[in-house]
């Protein structure tokens, strides 16, 4: 059962926009490029993109008549972030909206100019993309993706529900791999986990890291930080999380959408709404350097009891209550 509609959350959220920005309207036509690091059919992405196209035309810009959208695919692993980076920044657009570290570091080294949104940017200063969250002095902005500290909450979701002593942290080393596995390290400590860092580029190193765990002592399970290179691998990893019985908590809700067991992160739906008023101030003359990197303001919780059930877990009752979904 869905808890939480995002239409019913674009209606009541659209009360509390800025009516004085929501109604200037402009006939001038303006161009937003969009990188993103998923294929174009990927429902999960064109649910994301509508939530930005939505929030724009509550602020008063509508395709085709006073914007158009320059929209490029780099589906994370595939290598193709730098080509359509360029292919943006040729375009000389008003400003980029952009997805994911790699995707919106390709696009900083080609332009240090055209204003640039992101979101699900975990570590932005670290990554070198702003100076200070408050103050980012750059081309760009946007909104954090999750904080790392979150990786002691996936541990303790996953001690709650099964008797875990091992967990391998599967991740992109290029999408701040270091900075989920140090805040990971101690929470596993307090809670008698071993924890097993898993660098992944591809769907085959994927099936590689989770066979090689698979192998070793029992009581294993999986987390998920956000990535889109074990994104786009979805199926694959719920698969072989089954095959191998090994109880996995992620980072993003359309995993156990698609069969995974259980879930804690930034509705990334909303935050692509969110992202729209960046968009909308820059448009209007705002600078990026001084508007500041805005902190996830709604984090979600789904658990899949077909899933659980299919691994012989049983789901504590706090965790269920917790759920803005649950899968039955």
């Amino acid at each position: 059962m869905e808890r939480r509609h995002f239409i019913t959350l674009i209606g009541g959220a659209a009360a509390a926009w800025p009516l004085a920005a929501a109604s200037q309207h402009t006939d001038q036509m303006r161009r937003i490029g969009v990188l993103v690091a998923y294929a174009e059919g990927d429902p999960e992405m064109q649910a994301r993109l509508m939530a930005f196209r939505q929030g724009l035309e509550q602020l008063g810009w509508s395709e085709g008549r006073n914007i158009r959208f320059d929209i490029r695919f780099a589906p994370a692993g595939a290598g193709q972030e730098h080509s359509r980076a360029q292919e943006l920044v040729a375009l000389k657009p008003d400003v980029i909206f952009a997805h994911t570290p790699q995707v919106v570091a390709s696009l900083q080294r080609e332009s240090r100019a055209i204003p640039i949104v992101f979101v699900g940017v975990a570590d932005p200063v670290g990554a070198g993309f702003v100076a200070s969250l408050s103050r980012p002095g750059s081309n760009l902005t946007g909104f954090l993706g999750i904080e790392a500290s979150i990786a002691g909450k996936w541990l303790t979701m996953l001690k709650e529900i099964a008797p875990i002593t091992r967990v391998a942290l599967i991740a992109n080393p290029k999408n701040i791999f270091d900075y989920f596995v140090g805040a990971a390290e101690p929470v596993a400590r307090s809670l008698s986990i071993e924890l097993v860092p898993s660098r992944v580029g591809n769907a085959a190193e994927i099936e590689h890291a989770i066979e090689s765990f698979a192998s070793g002592k029992p009581n294993g399970g999986l987390v998920l930080p956000p990535d889109a290179t074990t994104s786009v691998s979805r199926d694959l990893i719920i698969a072989l999380a089954a095959q191998y019985r090994l109880p996995a908590v992620y980072s993003f809700r359309l995993f156990v959408k698609a069969g995974g067991l259980m879930s804690y992160g930034v509705d990334f739906v909303h935050q692509n709404w969110q992202a729209a008023s960046y968009v909308d101030r820059i448009l209007r003359g705002e600078k990026p350097a001084d508007l500041p990197v805005q902190a996830p303001t709604k984090y979600e919780t789904a658990v899949n009891l077909k899933t659980a059930k299919s691994l012989g877990l049983t789901v504590p009752p706090d965790l269920l209550v917790a759920a803005d979904e649950v899968i039955e």
